[in-house]
């Protein structure tokens, strides 16, 4: 058992991969304390917001294998089309998710404000914008460069 948590632990493209996720996800708690001018913990955890972290991770695993493993192995195709899926998934299925929500709650609102019915607020904030997922992206490789160099 002490050998696979340690073999984990010194997995290179799995700690790149986490950094880039936890890097993304640090960057929208500061540009939240800057806008907000307050801190919120459930923004590590959340979902949504610039840069996405979904993209983040998802490019820094298919750059690390591919600087890892080659760029025509078959992992890296496999890694590839991961990130593809997911960023087009972040940006695309999440964010019309969002989107209903939002009409949802307004019209939550306009109910509760009739005293007809009173429900909790959906979740807003779930996909991302396009330029989102471009700046995660970017984040991931540039970051997984920076550890293979």
């Amino acid at each position: 058992m002490e050998e696979f948590f340690r073999e984990v632990v010194l997995n290179k493209i799995l700690i790149v991969t986490l950094f880039g996720w936890i890097i993304a996800q640090t960057i929208k708690v500061i540009i939240g304390i800057i806008r907000e001018r307050r801190f919120n913990f459930l923004w590590f955890i959340g979902t949504g917001g610039m840069p996405s972290s979904h993209a983040a991770g998802a490019s820094a695993l298919a750059t690390s294998v591919g600087l890892e493993c080659g760029f025509n192995s078959v992992f890296f195709a496999l890694a590839a089309m991961f990130a593809l899926v997911t960023m087009f998934d972040a940006q695309g299925v999440r964010r019309a998710t969002g989107k209903q929500a939002q009409i949802l709650n307004m019209m939550m609102t306009d109910i509760y404000f009739k005293k007809k019915i009173q429900e909790d607020r959906l979740k807003e904030l779930i996909g991302h914008t396009p330029i989102q997922v471009f700046v995660g992206g970017l984040l991931g490789i540039f970051i997984s460069i920076l550890f293979f160099k």
